[in-house]
């Protein structure tokens, strides 16, 4: 059936996702239309999957659910002038996320060990020697600061910059066209400062600055690490080849741009996720403090009560059905991760952040063939950075009103004012 207008105008509305009314939407879905239509003239007509063994049912079966040619929501107007731009093709870059099999595979693995536990041991100590700065920037606030802006923001960008090996003083760069990309839809991030930006708007509005800037940026990378490979991530996407050839411009720009972005947006969301819900919450800020053990506890429930990536597409490829509801070829999903965290049939209380729910299945990293690569770095990251910091605070609470940004694909916190009291 056909959701209701006000429920499907939330899922394509980036201000529901900035002010939490898409979980009332998800929940009304997952207990009336689980796989309902939205049928939406500025988009293909599309199922949004909002319960968690379905979304988890669809993700495990790659060979039947394909990502390709759009991984993410887009709207008529933007697919038609894209391909107007790019000569045929749906989107700037082929990244991971737009791969099927046997593609999908053979791209993975060029980088997959280097994101194993294994490998990121080596990267331990400048992580934390990043972290320690960043605590001591914050603390020489003296008491009050935004976490989004001091530190959430810049933690997981320097980390990814020193695994991909680019340059510090390159960080405000990087920041800024990560922002950009991912906050396109949000008049403060994005690159314009419109006071509105719809994504309905997409024929008189499609701004490619940030990604254009951003291949240029790696062009000119690539032509280094070629002339003069060296031991770092950025080396082996530009020296990278598949089947005995150098890799296509527009996958490994893909590589590039996903290895930067979603090593950074994804986390940021995250940790900043994390001190908003301690702040708010200081009955379990107190349990954390009591028990540090619990703080991988404290990682997994902030992901999942971030889940930074609210979506992914999937298209069917052959008729088949997802939990009893029949599902033809060539309809279009919506992977929604946001509503399978918060499915109450998966995890007790789902709207409560708890720091010992256990177990905690979540799946804000995604599930089955796609799971994220760069999983364990985030888990990674974001313990170093709470180990270094929570010896040094007393108490925290929020300090102004926090905001999320106004995203469909991924969103976090734009601003966390926090007021603190060191040890």
């Amino acid at each position: 059936m056909t959701i209701p207008s006000q429920h499907a105008a939330r899922i394509v509305d980036p201000k529901a996702y900035a002010d939490g009314s898409i979980y009332e939407t998800y929940k009304w879905l997952r207990r009336n239309d689980p796989l309902g239509w939205v049928r939406d003239a500025a988009y293909d007509p599309f199922r949004v999957v909002t319960r968690y063994q379905d979304v988890q049912e669809i993700s495990r079966q790659n060979q039947l659910f394909h990502n390709g040619p759009n991984a993410v929501l887009t709207s008529i107007a933007s697919k038609k002038k894209m391909q107007e731009i790019t000569g045929g093709n749906s989107s700037p870059i082929k990244s991971l996320v737009d791969m099927d099999p046997p593609q999908h595979e053979k791209y993975r693995s060029l980088t997959s060990s280097w994101f194993q536990p294994g490998n990121l041991r080596n990267f331990e100590g400048s992580i934390r020697t990043i972290a320690r700065a960043l605590v001591a920037d914050m603390l020489a606030t003296g008491g009050e600061c935004d976490f989004a802006k001091v530190v959430s923001f810049r933690y997981p960008l320097l980390v990814i910059m020193l695994i991909l090996g680019l340059p510090p003083e390159d960080e405000a760069l990087m920041l800024k066209l990560t922002q950009e990309m991912f906050g396109s839809t949000d008049p403060e991030l994005n690159a314009r400062g419109n006071s509105t930006l719809s994504i309905k708007d997409d024929d008189a509005k499609l701004d490619l600055s940030a990604i254009t800037a951003m291949m240029q940026y790696f062009d000119k990378l690539t032509a280094e690490r070629r002339a003069s490979p060296t031991s770092d991530l950025a080396s082996v996407i530009a020296n990278a080849r598949i089947d005995g050839e150098p890799i296509p411009y527009l996958e490994m720009m893909g590589y590039y741009v996903i290895s930067a972005t979603a090593g950074h947006d994804t986390t940021s969301a995250s940790t900043g996720g994390a001190m908003w819900a301690l702040a708010e919450n200081p009955g379990e800020f107190a349990k954390l403090k009591a028990d540090p053990s619990l703080l991988s506890g404290l990682v997994d429930e902030a992901i999942r009560w971030t889940t930074p990536v609210k979506h992914f597409m999937r298209r069917a490829v052959e008729d088949t059905e997802v939990g009893g509801i029949p599902v033809a070829r060539d309809d279009w999903l919506m992977l929604c991760y946001g509503s399978a965290n918060r499915d109450d049939d998966a995890f007790p209380d789902p709207d409560s952040f708890r720091i010992d729910r256990k177990p905690n299945r979540h799946v804000a990293f995604g599930y089955g063939a796609h799971l994220c690569l760069g999983q364990y770095l985030g888990r990674l990251e974001m313990r170093i950075l709470f180990e270094e910091l929570l010896p040094h605070l007393k108490s925290v609470e929020l300090a102004g009103p926090p905001a999320m940004s106004e995203a469909l694909f991924v969103n976090g916190p734009k601003r966390v004012p926090i007021r603190f009291t060191p040890n």
